[in-house]
């Protein structure tokens, strides 16, 4: 009942977070991104506060006994620090930063952690958001950020090609990756047919 409390308290601050960040897709909100982003790390705070009272509501050793309870929302802010990170340096965060991020470890021998998984499951939903960002940058007249997140998701699923997922739930989302960056290759495509990402090329200093 104790961890259901807290758990119920991780996901509203994880709603808020969100509601926040979805303001990026919004035509004006690629200006603001800096200090949605600077709102969001305040939010991540009260993460850390409400992790440490969920710590002291189970035995150490017990992780795995009650990981049921809280893997969903651990999942959502991982994505929500990953997309942080992101849209500050257009960069992978590691795991050991978002456990970081979200007040806890990256190693299962000291305690309440971030598991290899729910770090991977937040990483696979960050590229769902990324492919949406692609789209709605195209209507907000921005042609060169698509052309970089294709190219960060192209490593990414590389990255992910490399892994052997046993894992029944990772794998389905992974799947899901292969229609993200589909998504984003004709979103670039689109834009090389109109002669648009020349001249996001030439905006982003020749660089492509």
């Amino acid at each position: 009942q104790e961890i259901r409390k807290v758990v119920q308290a991780l996901e509203q601050t994880a709603r808020e977070i969100l509601t926040l960040l979805q303001g990026v897709h919004q035509g004006p909100g690629f200006q603001h991104i800096p200090k949605k982003c600077q709102k969001a790390r305040e939010h991540f705070g009260t993460v850390r506060t409400q992790m440490e009272s969920l710590k002291t509501k189970f035995p150490a050793d017990q992780y795995y006994r009650f990981h049921e309870h809280w893997r969903f929302v651990l999942q959502r802010l991982v994505f929500l620090a990953a997309f942080v990170v992101y849209l500050e340096s257009e960069t992978l965060v590691t795991r050991e930063a978002v456990a970081e991020i979200l007040g806890i470890e990256a190693d299962r021998e000291r305690g309440f952690h971030l598991d290899i998984e729910d770090y991977l499951s937040g990483v696979l939903t960050l590229a769902s958001e990324l492919a949406r960002l692609a789209v709605n940058s195209v209507t907000a007249g921005d042609y060169s950020r698509p052309l970089r997140i294709s190219a960060f998701i192209n490593e990414l699923d590389s990255g992910f090609r490399l892994l052997n997922l046993k894992n029944d739930s990772l794998r389905k989302r992974y799947d899901g990756l292969k229609y993200d960056v589909k998504k984003i290759e004709e979103v670039v495509y689109d834009l090389s047919i109109r002669g648009l990402n020349k001249e996001a090329a030439v905006g982003a200093g020749g660089e492509k």
